[in-house]
């Protein structure tokens, strides 16, 4: 039962990001304090000054490297909002990560992946104000449209657009 909730979620969030001619993205990168709001699709297509801009302010904090944010990811951001029935200010704790960063991190905790999507601009990990991050968790899972890390003590959800999987960290 749980899994047709799942493909139902999915076909609802996707019928109403089609019907959409705008797609807007609201960021808040909590390491540089630089704040997007961007209509990263308009009238059918991707806009591509707008993905330039989310590339840039996603980019790895650390090395200054920007890298190709997948479209699909902010899609998948954009059904998640839907899902909410809000318009979140996704607050930013990580984009894409270069490969330099992730292991470093990797290297001083389990819970970064060695191939994280992150390195791949097809990751992000996001904290909510204002929402309950186990509401965004299930939220994110019930859209079945990639992977969701629920990291409660650190209070931040990871999605990703990989294979369908989610799990729980610390």
């Amino acid at each position: 039962m749980a899994a047709g909730l799942t493909a139902v979620g999915a076909a609802v969030s996707a019928r109403a990001l089609a019907i959409s001619s705008t797609r807007r993205l609201m960021f808040d990168n909590l390491h540089t304090g630089e704040v997007l709001d961007v209509a990263y699709w308009i009238n059918g297509a991707y806009a591509d000054e707008a993905l330039a801009a989310v590339n840039h302010v996603l980019r790895d904090h650390r090395t200054g490297e920007a890298h190709v944010i997948a479209p699909t990811l902010l899609d998948l951001l954009s059904a998640l909002s839907v899902r909410l029935e809000t318009a979140p200010r996704f607050g930013v704790i990580s984009g894409y990560r270069s490969p330099a960063t992730n292991a470093l991190l990797h290297e001083h905790s389990g819970q970064v992946a060695s191939g994280s999507l992150h390195m791949k601009g097809m990751a992000i990990d996001i904290r909510l104000d204002g929402l309950d991050m186990a509401r965004v968790r299930d939220a994110a899972q019930s859209l079945a449209l990639g992977g969701v890390g629920y990291y409660p003590t650190s209070n931040f959800v990871h999605i990703d657009v990989g294979r369908v999987r989610h799990w729980s960290g610390a």
